[in-house]
């Protein structure tokens, strides 16, 4: 591997071209992301080059709210022979309908947690008469 070393990057690299820092490096490596690099005779990690391209698409993936093992999958059906795009196009679209869930459960927080709010005229009063305190108590008792 030495005399290929101009081709092979470093784990200073491979982070610094990637935008991440060593124990993400690290980390991905453990997690199955990121095969294990193999090492130069002087005992350092020798990554090849697609290893930053690699890297940005785990970045990009996590940006667009992929999980690591939701990553993993989609970085298996790239390796496996006979998958097509609409493999992985299926995963998009179930990522997509989580988030759409997850973005109307977050208006319907805030919708509740503004009704509270408005019904609190934040005074003085003591604390025992909080109505944001009462109406959390209140809801113990209901169901989720």
């Amino acid at each position: 591997m030495e005399q290929h070393s101009r081709s092979w990057l470093r784990v200073g690299q491979v982070a610094r071209r990637s935008g991440v820092n060593l124990q993400t490096l690290r980390y991905y490596e453990r997690r199955g992301l990121l095969p294990a690099p193999p090492r130069t005779e002087a005992g350092y990690r020798a990554y090849p080059p697609q290893a930053v391209d690699r890297v940005r698409l785990i970045k990009r993936a996590q940006s667009l709210g992929f999980t690591l093992q939701e990553i993993g999958d989609l970085l298996e059906l790239r390796a496996a022979p006979g998958t097509c795009c609409a493999d992985v196009r299926r995963r998009a679209e179930t990522k997509l309908q989580i988030i759409e869930e997850k973005i109307r459960s977050l208006e319907a927080m805030r919708r509740a947690l503004g009704r509270l709010i408005a019904e609190c005229s934040g005074q003085r009063a003591p604390v025992s008469e909080c109505p944001i305190l009462e109406a959390l108590e209140g809801e113990k008792d209901e169901k989720p």
